[in-house]
């Protein structure tokens, strides 16, 4: 899942009325329609009103009512209602599916919340859409949707997390240049502290940023094999693989007194905090290791400009590993099948669809074939083409796991790769910690 905030308040409050909504309706003040040149004959023979439930609340609703009036350019007979709900939007859906009422499509952030729909039988598959999805996107992307054979969802919305985001002035005082080897990488950083200013903001106090970090660490060093084998907890947390991760983990961990606030203050330091402590002149610490979503959570509170400010450099290289993307996203998915919401199903597998989201900024699309140029600065544009062009990518591994292992405060891996933060010498009993919680949590 692309982790976010809950920026709509009330979510859980209207809970009740989003589920009432939630099956196909008619034009309503969130519907789109307008005519445009692009519309065939074909595309006008295609009628009906479809409805959506998803997570995109705030900026990202805005995002999407553009691409709704993109598609309706295209389609102007079918009304979409979309229902945004947040963080709340499993519970939404959840509800709705027991009361009979689910809504024709919805977005949700956790791959494993769409096998449980698919084991559930609500899911329809979109096999409908397969040569659009194989022409414009990965084939590690359209892997990720399959279940037995058929896919039941793909990501039209995504974030890369394997970047470093770097105070320019930091590094220049520093003298050096943005590494590409993890041995560069914790060269610099003892260079960046006798320098002045502490290498690493860690926003420990919320436990997904300590995951990213194992993960990009661990399939550099492991191999995207041993990543999906881990993630599906074939492999042992106590494998050799995991205790060597936890160790390369460990040489930023140990480094105590270059992490801003040590240790006792990175974990009381949330997500938001750690990036503002890297975009403020003077900066209080060089670099904050997270995902392409990083500039726009300061977004309007900093003075730094892209580029001349702040700046991104790739997750570095592990022993040799090749460029490697670990992403995030929010899966499309389908509970009743109609000629519309099929229309509306490959549109969004279209590179129409993903320069439409992208224009704005604040959003990469995991669509190849979105050129570069649809992206508004180049920052955006840098990091948003390695998740499309990925050589190899793979989703974020604790959104793949069982919640309850993966993304849950104060258990499972957020809790004890915070205890790991704590004592980076406990490789073997961190390694065992970790195997004792996924062993529950997947046979639950």
């Amino acid at each position: 899942m692309i982790r976010r905030t809950i920026l709509a308040v009330g979510v859980v409050a209207v809970t009740a009325a989003l589920v009432a909504g939630c099956g196909s309706s008619n034009k309503s003040s969130s519907s789109t329609s307008s005519g445009g040149t692009s519309t065939t004959s074909a595309s006008k023979n295609v009628k009906g009103d479809i409805s959506v439930v998803g997570i995109w609340v705030a900026q990202e609703q805005k995002n999407f009512q553009r691409v709704i009036a993109a598609f309706n350019k295209q389609y102007p007979n079918v009304h979409v209602k979309y229902n945004p709900a947040g963080d709340n939007t499993p519970t939404v859906l959840s509800t709705a599916l027991s009361g009979g009422r689910p809504p024709d499509l919805a977005s949700v952030g956790q791959p494993g919340l769409v096998k449980q729909f698919q084991q559930q039988g609500k899911l329809k598959p979109l096999d409908f859409a397969r040569k659009d999805l194989a022409a414009n996107f990965s084939a590690d992307v359209v892997k990720l949707g399959t279940i037995n054979g058929k896919i039941y969802s793909f990501i039209p919305k995504g974030a890369n997390k394997s970047t470093v985001w770097y105070n320019v002035s930091a590094f220049k005082n520093a003298g050096i240049q943005p590494p590409k080897t993890f041995d560069d990488f914790v060269k610099d950083a003892k260079t960046l502290k006798a320098s002045g200013t502490p290498a690493y903001s860690l926003g420990a106090g919320d436990g997904w940023t300590l995951t990213d970090l194992f993960e990009n660490i661990y399939i550099r060093q492991a191999g995207p094999d041993k990543y999906d084998q881990l993630s599906t907890h074939k492999l042992k947390w106590t494998d050799p693989s995991v205790k060597d991760a936890l160790k390369t983990m460990g040489e930023i961990f140990s480094d105590t007194s270059n992490i801003v606030g040590g240790t006792s203050g990175a974990l009381q330091t949330d997500f938001p905090t750690s990036v503002s402590k890297v975009f403020v002149d003077p900066p209080k610490a060089a670099m904050v290791i997270e995902g392409d979503f990083v500039p726009g959570v300061v977004a309007g509170k900093t003075s730094l400009k892209p580029g001349s400010g702040y700046n991104v450099f790739d997750f570095p290289s592990v022993n040799g590993s090749q460029p490697t993307v670990v992403g995030g996203g929010d899966n499309l998915i389908m509970f009743k099948d109609s000629p519309a919401a099929e229309a509306f199903v490959k549109f969004m597998a279209s590179p129409e669809a993903g320069k439409t989201w992208v224009a704005k900024g604040g959003v990469s699309s995991p669509n190849k074939n979105v050129p570069p140029s649809a992206y508004p600065d180049a920052i955006t544009r840098s990091t948003a083409t390695k998740l499309a062009q990925a050589q190899t990518f793979r989703f974020d591994m604790s959104d793949l796991a069982p919640a309850s292992f993966g993304g849950t405060p104060g258990q499972g891996e957020w809790k004890i790769l915070a205890d790991f933060l704590k004592n980076p010498k406990d490789v073997d009993g961190t390694a065992s910690a970790l195997e004792a919680a996924a062993a529950k949590a997947f046979k639950s």
